[in-house]
């Protein structure tokens, strides 16, 4: 292991978590609207907000998947020693971690099961951008609606009539994230 996969992690692990706990909460709860999102300091190319998440949501219970860029020594040692996260295939994933061209194709991704809908797989996905708006969003938690950047055309038909089953994106660039769980209807712009 590199000493580098030891620096990067909270400097107050109780405050940053609690605060990048509420924030993960918020655009879960609020599809469509994009919170800033620092504390971790991952190795390049992860951005500090996919690492933030990861600190947060991540521990020896969620199994991760990295796909495409992130699927590096470096990343792979940073997220085991601060999470303890085992890293494990697509289909295992409680966690998938990427481009959205290298999470492709999402069938290979649990999507839960009648009985237990939430053994599913969240997508955090490695943006370029969180805009312009290229969907708009409606359902649970958006008053009338929202817009945000989705990563591909895939993505306004990633749930479609799977309810309770699917997945959730959560989407992370730079210092922002957002999110779109799988209640939340998408319509192309």
């Amino acid at each position: 292991m590199d000493a580098t996969a030891l620096e990067g992690g909270f400097a107050d692990p109780a405050a940053q978590s609690a605060r990048a706990f509420r924030a993960c909460l918020d655009v879960m709860a609020r599809p469509g609207t994009v919170q800033a999102l620092a504390g971790a300091r991952p190795p390049a190319p992860l951005s500090p907000a996919a690492g933030t998440v990861l600190l947060t949501l991540a521990d020896a219970t969620t199994p991760v998947y990295l796909a495409g860029a992130l699927d590096r020594p470096e990343i792979r040692d940073w997220i085991t020693f601060h999470t303890g996260a085992p890293l494990t295939g697509a289909a295992n994933a409680t966690f998938a971690l990427g481009a959205w061209a290298d999470l492709l194709p999402l069938d290979r991704f649990a999507l839960g099961t009648a009985e237990y809908p939430d053994r599913s797989a969240t997508l955090i996905v490695e943006m370029a951008a969180l805009e312009p708006p290229t969907h708009r969003l409606t359902g649970p938690g958006i008053r009338d609606a929202a817009e945000l950047a989705l990563p591909g055309e895939e993505a306004a038909r990633l749930n479609d009539g799977a309810f309770p089953l699917g997945l959730d994106l959560i989407l992370t660039c730079g210092e922002r994230l957002a999110a779109v769980p799988r209640t939340t209807q998408l319509e192309a712009l």
